[in-house]
């Protein structure tokens, strides 16, 4: 049996985007995280804020899925809140627009041109390899580093928070 393209990406787009509900749920709850602050906090002085992180994991999600639509992607646009609550919205937000995608849709891309583009700089995809290639794995990025500031700042997470709900054989 073939893979679809809709499965390799929106549906595992869904899996984490759940999973990153949750964790960030979690990092609401902990009584210990000062989440005005952590919004803006870095892991490291050369790495993006936190704010930024949730931003990615929304924008190579939604917006990577409505960039194969348009044929065209470039990076996220900054937030006009970056407050806690915020942030699990637009990830919320993220997941349930990409649940109402028809599978269909977005396997008749296959093939279809993707042009990523950031001021001059511009790299040409095919939709699958936009997806499976630059999308899935910055989406991954941002997912995981979402995760690892918040178990630094002392959430308690574990594996099982990151990875969701797998898709197991019923």
């Amino acid at each position: 049996m073939a893979i679809s393209l809709y499965e390799t990406s929106v549906a595992s787009y869904l899996q984490v985007l759940d999973a990153i509900s949750g964790v960030l749920a979690r990092g609401a709850a902990h009584a210990d995280l000062d989440q005005d602050s952590f919004v803006n906090s870095q892991m490291r002085d050369d790495m993006l804020p936190f704010h930024f992180q949730v931003n990615s994991v929304a924008h190579h999600s939604r917006g990577a899925i409505a960039g194969v639509l348009a044929g065209k992607f470039g990076p996220p646009p900054a937030l006009e809140k970056t407050d806690y609550a915020s942030l699990q919205r637009l990830v919320a937000d993220a997941a349930a627009t990409l649940g109402d995608v028809d599978p269909a849709e977005i396997n008749a891309f296959e093939g279809k041109p993707v042009l990523f583009k950031v001021g001059d700089f511009e790299i040409p995809f095919t939709a699958e390899n936009f997806l499976l290639s630059f999308s899935l794995p910055n989406f991954y990025f941002h997912a995981t580093t979402t995760y690892s500031m918040l178990r630094m700042a002392g959430v308690p997470l574990g594996k099982m928070d990151f990875l969701g709900a797998m898709r197991v054989n019923a």
